[in-house]
């Protein structure tokens, strides 16, 4: 295991409401590793929480929240190797938020294709079989238990 700190985060998931019911943004990573996730960044040193989460999801994805609701989930991985542009870092603690987002008419999403090079919304079901790492899918699964019971309106 490599020395260092824990870089501080926070996982975004990311829906909207269609007529075909809630579907989930996905961004395909490229950047460290390769894979889907959801919108996630690092929270600068003073800023809060929920300003990093409105920052990471405008700067990854272009949108402005409608919502944005904070969970009691949190928890924290090492890389699985060193990172030149995160020197000293070995990993990342992250706290659970949910943003809910206008879908655009055209479809069209403005990734930041530094860390991303696709994006996709799915269904619950299609996000549970297309996203690689447990804290993934039990976030997803936290919101999605969330926005089932009616809450989130």
């Amino acid at each position: 295991m490599q020395k260092g700190k824990y870089r501080k985060a926070v996982f975004i998931v990311a829906y909207t409401r269609t007529k075909k019911g809630i579907e989930y943004l996905l961004l395909k990573r490229k950047l460290h590793w390769k894979g889907w996730e959801f919108p996630k960044g690092a929270i600068k040193f003073f800023e809060t929480k929920k300003r990093a989460v409105k920052r990471e999801l405008k700067e990854e994805t272009g949108f402005e929240p409608i919502k944005v609701k904070k969970f009691d989930y949190s928890g924290k991985y090492d890389y699985h190797k060193a990172f030149l542009d995160r020197k000293k870092i070995k990993g990342q603690t992250f706290m659970l938020y949910s943003a809910e987002v206008k879908k655009p008419v055209n479809g069209k999403i403005k990734i930041d294709k530094i860390e991303h090079s696709d994006c996709k919304w799915v269904s619950f079901s299609q996000a549970m079989k297309i996203l690689k790492w447990p804290n993934q899918r039990k976030s997803l699964r936290i919101v999605n238990d969330w926005l089932r019971v009616g809450n989130g309106k």
